[in-house]
């Protein structure tokens, strides 16, 4: 627990301190976001805003994992105290490539639209391609490093609160494989584009993240005190790396914590697609390490929703030749009914937090009823 604290505080720390700094960098390099024509004129004010601040977000997270570790393994050597060893999981290392690499990709999108001063960055193929390899680099190694009982960092067993009867291995080792890797792209594609498409008003998605991270900081914790090596029984989580997982979740959630203080209402920098990508891809893997898949649907409520509306209306339109929305994604559409950013950003936050709050009642439930 000691661990996980630590890991949030530092990582805050950094993103609250490091942020300004980097602001202060960017705008030097004349680094400003551009902004579609398209869009709701209030927004036109915020061109030139500095963007590609998921940077700030990445960095103090891989600050505060390894900082937390390496401060509880030294007071540990020391014999002050002893909080039990605190090393690095190859399941905590494996959301946290995933979350750099997609935030790399984001990085060379934003850098794309800056270079060219447009407000489309690499092409959608290309955009792809980077995601893409990521993800099959992260599925294929999460089925590998066997550790206790075997318990490997993924299972290519569908999972919602736990592994369902639903298994990828009915294939084949090579197409259990095959199918869990595409399985993982959809969900990490899904996860990361979410996010993205909710960075779209001042401090928005980087709120939603904080909570959909808190919340799987409970789940680490729990799974953990109740982990199959632990707690041995009919309900206990088989879960290779639960409290590390907690701990990146932590630091996440506290990276986020620090870049909104910057990043809300007006912002002052952008979390750009290094960001959105970023952060969608460590839910998603966090979702798969966890064996949660399913749920996090309701965990990341609020980037399903708004993911939903574009949806909607581009299928709508290419029926019907009709919009449902006035515009999509679904917080310019209130934009356009005359709603202030700031409600809009609220509002979305209050949902988010309720799903969430479901998500993990869900889960608590279902533990109960194991009982």
């Amino acid at each position: 627990m000691v661990t996980i604290v630590l890991a949030a505080g530092i990582s805050m720390i950094v993103a609250l301190f490091g942020t300004p700094l980097f602001i202060k960098f960017l705008v030097r390099r004349q680094y400003g976001q551009f902004i579609r024509d398209d869009g709701p004129t209030s927004h036109h004010t915020k061109r030139g805003t500095p963007t590609m601040g998921g940077a700030v977000i990445i960095a103090a997270t891989l600050i505060g994992y390894a900082g937390a570790h390496a401060i509880i393994w030294t007071i540990d050597a020391t014999g002050l105290m002893d909080f039990g060893g605190s090393s690095m999981s190859i399941s905590g290392l494996l959301v946290l490539f995933l979350m750099a690499g997609l935030g790399l990709v984001g990085f060379a999108d934003d850098f794309t639209k800056i270079s060219k001063e447009r407000s489309l960055g690499l092409r959608s193929h290309e955009k792809l391609i980077g995601q893409t390899t990521v993800a099959v680099i992260f599925a294929v190694l999460a089925l590998q490093f066997p550790g206790d009982a075997f318990r490997t960092p993924a299972s290519t067993a569908v999972s919602f609160v736990r592994d369902l009867p639903l298994d990828f291995a009915v294939f084949g080792t090579v197409g259990g494989l095959i199918a869990f890797v595409i399985w993982a792209n959809v969900m990490i594609a899904g996860a990361s584009n979410g996010v993205n498409l909710v960075d779209g008003l001042d401090g928005l998605a980087t709120g939603a993240s904080v909570m959909a991270f808190g919340g799987y900081v409970l789940i680490g914790i729990w799974q953990f005190n109740q982990n199959c090596q632990i707690t041995p029984g009919p309900n206990c989580y088989d879960v290779r790396d639960a409290h590390d997982l907690a701990v990146v979740a932590a630091c996440i959630a506290g990276a986020c914590f620090g870049f909104l203080w910057w990043n809300a209402s007006p912002a002052k920098i952008f979390m750009g697609d290094t960001g959105s990508l970023a952060l969608g891809g460590a839910l998603a893997g966090l979702a798969i390490t966890t064996h949660t898949q399913l749920l996090m649907i309701l965990m990341g409520g609020l980037f399903v929703i708004v993911t939903m509306s574009v949806i909607i209306q581009v299928t709508s339109f290419k029926l019907t030749g009709k919009r449902v929305f006035r515009m999509a994604p679904l917080h310019h559409h209130f934009e356009l009914l005359g709603w202030h950013e700031v409600t809009i950003v609220v509002r979305f936050w209050i949902v988010q937090g309720l799903c969430v709050a479901a998500a993990l009642g869900i889960f608590y439930a279902e533990w109960v009823v194991s009982l």
